[in-house]
């Protein structure tokens, strides 16, 4: 009985972290992932497209 009141427990604080976080927003972390994730495709793109116009 021990066990799952002890996952119940860890699940509770899981949780309770989750709407933590999801209450704060984003943080400058998340921005800077994004902006780095966005620059790469938004960079490959034309490269994409000018190779698929060669190959075709």
């Amino acid at each position: 009985m021990n066990n799952q009141n002890d996952a119940a427990s860890h699940y509770g604080a899981g949780q309770q972290g989750f709407d933590d976080a999801g209450q704060q927003g984003f943080s400058t972390e998340d921005i800077l992932w994004a902006v780095g994730i966005w620059s790469v495709i938004l960079t490959l793109s034309p490269v994409i497209v000018f190779y698929m116009l060669m190959v075709a």
